[in-house]
């Protein structure tokens, strides 16, 4: 599973950095050192536009302060992957953004508000996403788990995946700390060595659904048939039956569908996502020979 991982999850890196090459020309933009150049994007001068995202969905960020506070966090690589920027590479600059996709689709004007987007994800529509919500999952110690959901909508959790390689793995020490987790799971069935389990942000995800009665909703490509099958392993794993029917997996082309069509196109060009039944649009170079 792992080597499968790796092999979908570099496919889609480049296919990506293809399409953001031939995106990018009229945006302000780096590429990132490497052999596999990644096109990282700033904003505008005046501050009006991003080039990694669609000038709607852009405008709204900038309109609400709790989303647009999305920008402090850091990148991780900026220092050795990155050229030297006065104002500093933020995590949603990156054209391989998982974050900067979820929010491009959930802050474009009227995707929250269409019945098609809220059935796909059932819940109720009108709602406002946030963003980075801390979940506090409870620790058998008392404490919780400060670590963050990419987005909550209404009582919806939502994990969002592009190019990351897995859901990240984490030691047994930790995983088994989780005040819910022998309630929850069968700790047996879930894909784990004697001190590591893999998919721990899918397991943490589903405590998290579980002790605030929640749904939970694992957003990803659907060039990454290897994401889907780690989430299936570790559904196989939960005890209640409930707690599995609250549990979904979407594909960004199955959601697209329901999408405006502005939004689609820019979702095409600069993702390769279309809506069943459409081919994406040609990028120089791709597919492979």
């Amino acid at each position: 599973m792992a080597a499968e991982s790796t092999i979908y999850a570099s496919q889609l890196r480049l296919e990506l950095c293809l399409r953001n090459r031939a995106y990018c020309k009229a945006l302000s933009h780096v590429e990132s050192y490497g052999s596999m150049p990644v096109i990282v994007y700033e904003p505008s001068p005046d501050g009006s536009r991003h080039g990694n995202f669609s000038d709607r969905a852009y405008d709204a960020i900038r309109s609400r302060p709790e989303w647009f506070r999305r920008f402090a966090k850091v990148h991780a690589q900026a220092k050795r992957a990155l050229p030297k920027s006065q104002r500093g590479w933020r995590e949603l600059d990156s054209s391989m953004s998982s974050d900067a996709l979820l929010m491009n689709v959930f802050c474009y004007p009227g995707v929250c508000d269409d019945a098609r987007v809220a059935d796909m994800l059932g819940v109720e529509k009108g709602l406002i996403p946030e963003f980075g919500f801390r979940a506090k999952v409870p620790l058998a110690s008392g404490g919780v788990d400060r670590t963050e959901v990419d987005m909550r909508l209404g009582t919806l959790l939502v994990e969002s995946k592009l190019t990351e390689g897995d859901f990240q793995s984490k030691s047994a020490e930790v995983v088994e700390a989780y005040r819910d987790f022998e309630e929850v799971f069968d700790h047996r069935q879930l894909p784990h060595t004697d001190d590591v389990y893999a998919s721990y942000q899918l397991i943490r995800n589903v405590l998290a659904a579980h002790a605030l009665e929640c749904s939970f909703c694992v957003l990803h490509d659907g060039r990454r048939p290897d994401l889907r099958e780690a989430w299936f392993a570790v559904m196989s794993a939960v005890k209640s039956g409930d707690l599995r029917r609250r549990c979904k997996v979407l594909t960004w082309k199955e959601l697209s569908a329901a999408l405006p069509s502005d939004l689609q196109a820019f979702l095409d060009v600069k993702y390769g996502i279309t809506p069943p039944g459409v081919s994406p649009s040609a990028v120089p170079g791709w597919p492979l020979d």
